[in-house]
């Protein structure tokens, strides 16, 4: 192939996605990267919101998922500090409330890849290149760790948290009724329990345990029945009995976000822009938000203005500017108050939750945000 309209760079469920929804508005799309293998043991979960769903559903993937692999969530419990006994507090958002049917899917990431790799396939308008061609647009959907966002002399302000975060498949003895949970600790951990069908449909999760480094380097070393016992511990009797259903997986939480997001000929999407705290679960919403602002950018330009032009890149630059910003002072201010070891503070926090917990309109406002609204 001798050139395309767009080349992306990276092919993460940002980058199949951009592909697939370009490939739709009848653009020729280059591909970079090979497709990786499906992995046995990946135990990663994505919480995707409703505006995340429906462009899968309008890429023809969401429904060609297993039963199993996208679990609603209806109802999510935060649990603030437990040692703060004073002053326990608790936060609850409801589907049924906010007048939705479900608050967010739990996805196998797995499975999601899966599909998004055969409806990349199949699409006579997305081309497999196995190096730079010339192209009117390049994007860069790479991650974190994006190669050629320092090539475009991108600089990226990072931040390390000093925490990382553990993950794992999970069974319980008692049904999770499609409840997300969530728990803040006293030294700033943060458990989070997301309702799933796999392995066992009904009574499983998916697991998300940011905690600091050193702590998190002992859980992933401990024995499964040690770590049953710490999880225990943590989440209570709430949940039930819990059971490890995989092995465990870890990586360093860092908030980050890029100083452009676009130039002449280039923008960049997902984590290679930003990067949040998981405690929200907002990582692939807001890289999934990405691609559906660019794409709208792109299929809106004037006739005679070319797909690289920079005045027309800054409009995908400016619609994702507030969203990303806020979810990323959100997602931090958060961890920073969790993480404050004074007392004071966690019964303040706690008092906080259960402040929120009874003011429906601001409950409605951050859950109309949460899904994409």
């Amino acid at each position: 192939m001798q050139s395309v309209d767009v080349l992306i760079k990276g092919r993460g469920a940002v980058g199949s996605c951009l592909a697939l929804r370009l490939a739709a508005q009848g653009l020729r799309v280059g591909l970079t990267g090979g497709e990786a293998p499906p992995r046995a043991d990946d135990v990663r979960t994505y919480a995707l919101n409703a505006a995340s769903v429906a462009l899968l559903r309008d890429l023809k993937v969401w429904d060609a998922l297993p039963a199993d692999a996208a679990t609603p969530v209806f109802d999510m419990v935060i649990h603030g500090d437990g040692e703060a006994k004073r002053a326990p507090g608790r936060l609850s958002f409801s589907a049924w409330q906010q007048g939705v049917r479900e608050l967010a899917y739990i996805v196998d990431a797995g499975a999601l890849d899966v599909q998004l790799a055969a409806a990349v396939r199949f699409s006579p308008h997305i081309h497999q290149v196995e190096a730079n061609v010339p192209a009117d647009l390049v994007a860069v959907c790479e991650g974190r760790d994006a190669a050629s966002r320092e090539a475009l002399g991108v600089r990226v302000d990072a931040r390390s948290y000093g925490h990382s975060a553990v993950a794992a498949r999970l069974t319980a003895d008692r049904p999770h009724q499609g409840v997300a949970r969530q728990w803040f600790g006293p030294s700033g951990d943060v458990l989070a329990l997301l309702p799933f069908d796999r392995p066992q449909a009904g009574q499983s999760y998916g697991l998300v345990w940011s905690c600091p480094q050193e702590r998190a380097q002992h859980l992933m070393a401990l024995s499964p029945t040690e770590f049953e016992a710490a999880l225990q511990q943590t989440a209570g009797a709430t949940p039930g009995q819990l059971q490890l259903a995989s092995e465990r997986a870890s990586w360093p939480l860092t908030l980050a976000r890029a100083d452009a997001v676009s130039g002449a000929g280039w923008v960049l999407l997902g984590d290679a822009a930003h990067v949040v705290h998981p405690l929200a679960g907002q990582g692939l919403n807001l890289g999934l938000g990405d691609v559906i602002a660019l794409a709208a950018v792109l299929a809106e330009k004037e006739a005679w203005r070319p797909l690289g032009d920079e005045r027309l890149l800054r409009r995908y630059a400016r619609a994702r500017l507030a969203p990303t910003l806020a979810m990323g002072e959100l997602t931090d201010a958060l961890q920073r108050s969790f993480a404050h070891p004074s007392q004071a503070m966690r019964m303040l926090r706690n008092q906080g939750l259960n402040a929120l917990d009874h003011l429906p309109p601001l409950k409605r406002w951050l859950t109309q945000r949460a899904l994409g609204h």
